[in-house]
């Protein structure tokens, strides 16, 4: 159980919070990067802020505030130029800095337009890596963006999904400490959701929980899992799979960043990136893009039982959503199951006092020696999804195949200007 201040301590991430400032020193997803193959402008929201990503002609990324200084409008109405992005109401043109650069009346009647040199919005670096465009909105010098393994590896195949959950960011990512809610909620409650769904013949046997552990690393926590067959010799055990701080979930094939749009939605991108396909010629905007489902309560106050009965996300989204807006921890009663989740929280708390201290936290990079290509072993995700949840083949060979051959495209979506609800 934590007091009101101590829940407010980890969950608030607005510019100025302890929380905040601490997020705000990692590179944070913003983007697929076929999105700016396919639009040149997206109105993005992080941390609290309001912002805009744009593409100019020569293909040079900026991150700038999402709103023109003159009279408000939004940016992501925005005409690319060659060297940044142009207000459509006025003309009023910024670089990729947040810049004012050019005011066309202004400029033609005032001579020396000194107004245009004291205007700047706020700007931010970005940078593309493995498909994806990463924004650091922390003090400068900016850090290495972390080549994560899967975000380097060559010739597999990849796939982006993206969702926005009705939560605080920490509420699922606490989910990546509690191991034991695998047994139920996608083994039990998948069960029941198939009943109410009239797939009972779909059932699977449940495997208890024998033992759980957690280890501090180098790069975040190893969580740990023994089921009922297993033992402490074997390599899933020995491997567990990574909370990588301060908000990324690292399996085999995967990893989920899990990123604070502001204190009540959270934007969840799922990477992937399989062998068995020939990805060597995959081009980053090659890369598909889906919507994962992240349901919640329909207009009557009823579960959608159809996102419930296979996928471990939407089970997790819609549990996240379940808790809260803002999981109120002071009415929590924790048990032995919980033990991830007080070490993780006492691991924000010692990161945020070094950020305090004016030192960097854990994931900060520098040295481009230790940024080559950062391996997290872990245990073996398709056997764990296929043999240790007890998901039948066809569960199985529909992640083999990918997420994208399940849900919907966002860059269709995006390209015809619709939006599935």
């Amino acid at each position: 159980m934590l007091s009101q201040e101590e829940n407010d301590l980890l969950t608030r991430t607005g510019p100025g919070t302890p929380m905040g400032e601490l997020m705000r020193r990692y590179w944070q997803p913003v983007a697929a990067s076929a999105e700016l193959a396919r639009r040149p402008t997206k109105m993005v929201k992080i941390l609290g802020e309001e912002l805009v990503l744009f593409k100019d002609q020569q293909g040079r990324l900026g991150l700038i505030g999402g709103y023109c200084a003159h009279r408000r409008v939004n940016l992501v109405y925005g005409m690319v130029d060659e060297d940044g992005l142009r207000c459509p109401y006025h003309g009023w043109k910024y670089d990729a800095t947040g810049r004012c650069v050019e005011q066309p009346f202004e400029d033609t009647v005032r001579g020396e337009n000194t107004l245009r040199d004291r205007i700047k919005l706020p700007g931010y670096p970005v940078r593309e890596l493995g498909g994806l465009v990463f924004a650091y909105l922390g003090p400068g010098p900016e850090p290495l963006v972390p080549r994560w393994d899967l975000l380097v590896e060559e010739g597999v195949f990849r796939e982006v999904g993206h969702t926005v959950t009705n939560c605080n960011w920490l509420q699922s990512v606490e989910n990546i400490m509690d191991p034991v809610h695998v047994e139920w909620l996608h083994g039990e409650f998948r069960n029941y959701a198939r009943g109410r769904t009239g797939q009972e013949a779909r059932r699977v046997a449940r495997r208890k929980h024998l033992k759980i552990a957690f280890d501090m690393a180098e790069y975040g926590i190893i969580k740990r899992r023994l089921l009922e067959g297993e033992t402490e010799e074997d390599d899933d055990w020995k491997l567990g799979h990574w909370l990588v701080f301060p908000n990324i979930q690292k399996g085999t094939d995967m990893l989920r960043f899990r990123v604070p749009v502001d204190d009540t939605h959270t934007a969840q991108w799922y990477y992937s990136a399989r062998t068995g396909k020939n990805g060597s010629a995959q081009k980053p905007e090659e890369i598909p893009l889906y919507e994962m489902p992240s349901p919640s309560l329909d207009g009557q106050g009823q579960p959608r039982w159809e996102f419930l009965t296979t996928d471990v996300d939407p089970q997790d989204n819609a549990i996240f959503a379940a808790q809260g807006p803002i999981y109120d921890r002071s009415l929590e009663i924790l048990g032995e199951s919980d033990r991830g989740l007080v070490l993780f929280r006492h691991l924000l708390k010692a990161q945020m006092e070094l950020v305090k201290e004016g030192k960097d936290p854990m994931n900060v990079f520098r040295d481009p020696g230790k940024n080559g290509s950062i391996h997290l072993a872990t245990e073996r995700r398709e056997a764990f999804l296929a043999g240790r949840l007890g998901v039948e083949g066809e569960g199985g060979d529909a992640r083999r195949a990918g997420y994208s051959s399940r849900y919907p495209s966002l860059l269709e979506q995006q390209s015809s200007g619709t939006k599935r609800t």
